[in-house]
C-alpha cells in the first residue's frame, strides 16, 4: 500500500520531478481545483520539475506554478483560435473582446484538440522545452507522478511515461487513477499503482 509519507519523501529526495495531469483534474468536477494547484506549487516549487497536462480548461494557467515548466499539448480553452482556421493566429484571453475572428469574422473557439483544425503552434514552444528537459533526466533520480491520466489521450502521458520509467534506470513512477491504475508487466518493480481518484489522493498528500 502506497502511503502519503512515502510519496512526500520521494518528492524531497528526487533530482527531477515529472508530473502528468489527466482528466480527473478537470475543473468541472473539482470545484476547488485552484487550491489544489496552489498546494502542488507549495510542494514542488523548489524542485526541478515539469508538468504535462491534458486538461484543457486552462485553470492551471491561473495558478502560481511556474508557467515555463508546464506544457499542455491538448491546448486550453482560454486561448482562442478562428473556428474556421483561416489564420494560424492564436489570441490570449480578452485579446479579442467580441470573440470574432478579425480576419474572416467567424466565431473564435478554444485552441484545443476539440477544434475542427487544432492550431498546434500554441503549445509547441513549451513542448520543445519539455522534451529538452526530459532528455536531461537520463541517469538522474527521476520521480514520475501520474495523476488521473486515463485513456482519452494515452499517447501524451500514459505510454510515454511508461517508456521513460523503462529507459531511466533511476526512475520511479506512481500511477494514481480511480479506474485505470493498472501497470504493464514491464515496469512492475519500478512503478506503483494507486487505485484511488488522484484528486482525492492528492488532497490529503
Amino acid at each position: 500500500m502506497v502511503g502519503n509519507e512515502q510519496i512526500l519523501e520521494e518528492i524531497t529526495a528526487c533530482e527531477k520531478l515529472l508530473i502528468g495531469i489527466g482528466e480527473e483534474w478537470r475543473a468541472e468536477g473539482v470545484p476547488d481545483i485552484r487550491s489544489l494547484y496552489e498546494k502542488m506549487n507549495g510542494l514542488i516549487k523548489e524542485k526541478d520539475f515539469f508538468i504535462v497536462t491534458t486538461v484543457t480548461d486552462g485553470e492551471i494557467r491561473k495558478s502560481s506554478l511556474d508557467q515555463r515548466r508546464i506544457t499542455a499539448p491538448c491546448g486550453n480553452v482560454t486561448w482562442r483560435q478562428c473556428s474556421k482556421s483561416c489564420t494560424r493566429d492564436i489570441w490570449e484571453p480578452g485579446e479579442i473582446p467580441d470573440d470574432i475572428c478579425p480576419h474572416c469574422k467567424a466565431p473564435l473557439t478554444g485552441n484545443t484538440i476539440e477544434a475542427d483544425d487544432y492550431i498546434e503552434e500554441g503549445y509547441l514552444p513549451q513542448w520543445n522545452e519539455y522534451t529538452g528537459w526530459l532528455a536531461g533526466t537520463l541517469n538522474k533520480k527521476l520521480l514520475i507522478l501520474e495523476l488521473g491520466a486515463g485513456f482519452p489521450t494515452p499517447t501524451v502521458i500514459r505510454w510515454p511515461f511508461e517508456k521513460t520509467v523503462t529507459v531511466n534506470k533511476k526512475a520511479r513512477m506512481y500511477r494514481i487513477h480511480g479506474k485505470f491504475a493498472q501497470l504493464p508487466e514491464g515496469i512492475k518493480g519500478k512503478a506503483d499503482s494507486v487505485s484511488e481518484n488522484s484528486v482525492e489522493f492528492f488532497r490529503f498528500l
